[in-house]
């Protein structure tokens, strides 16, 4: 058995959990597997966790906040940046993100990951409400159109469909002028008038 530092282990079992989320899917991940992959002992991970759900909920959380500090970077540079920094996150954790939005994987009633996502939730809001003031329905609406049209590009990176599509290439900028390009479709400074026929 390895030596570790009470927290150290804690650590070091969920950065190897990212991995395997990531590389197996979240229905393949086992604590055993996790245990195995850093022989320690089984019980290691039922020890700081409790159990599967536990891990992924540890997980969701971190990604979380990993996530608000990349958007929260990006917000001086305009909020089609922080798209940009949206789908960035995505492809660079997959395992965090695989889980951030699974309510049945996680403990969804968790605190830590409540606050966490709220806190996420309303740095989006807050910056679409920066770039089109409005009333707080037609702001919740913009922020789930901008956050529908980045999420979906990133599941769609991290699928590999935008590069089956030659949507983007190798090269390390391609991704990110998909997102600007896409983002520039939305139009957050207006809202559809539903009783406008020229408008269906």
């Amino acid at each position: 058995m390895r030596s570790y530092h009470h927290g150290d282990l804690r650590a070091q079992l969920l950065a190897r959990a990212a991995v395997l989320v990531a590389r197996d899917g979240a229905e393949a991940f086992s604590l055993r597997a996790v245990a195995a992959e850093l022989g320690v002992s089984h019980t290691a991970p039922r020890h700081h966790f409790g159990d599967r759900q536990g891990v992924f909920t540890a997980l969701a959380t971190e990604g979380y906040a990993l996530l608000d500090e990349a958007l929260a970077a990006a917000g001086p540079l305009g909020f089609r940046e922080v798209g940009v920094a949206y789908v960035r996150f995505a492809v660079d954790h997959p395992g965090h993100f695989a889980v951030m939005h699974a309510p049945d994987l996680v403990h969804a009633d968790d605190p830590g990951l409540v606050a966490a996502a709220d806190r996420t939730n309303r740095r989006l809001r807050d910056g679409v409400a920066t770039l089109s003031p409005g009333t707080p329905e037609q702001v919740a609406v913009r922020a789930a159109a901008a956050w529908a049209l980045v999420h979906g590009l990133a599941t769609l990176a991290l699928s590999g469909a935008l590069a089956h599509d030659h949507l983007v290439g190798d090269g390390p900028d391609d991704l990110r002028r998909l997102v600007l390009q896409a983002t520039s479709l939305l139009d957050l400074r207006r809202d559809p008038d539903p009783d406008d026929p020229h408008e269906h």
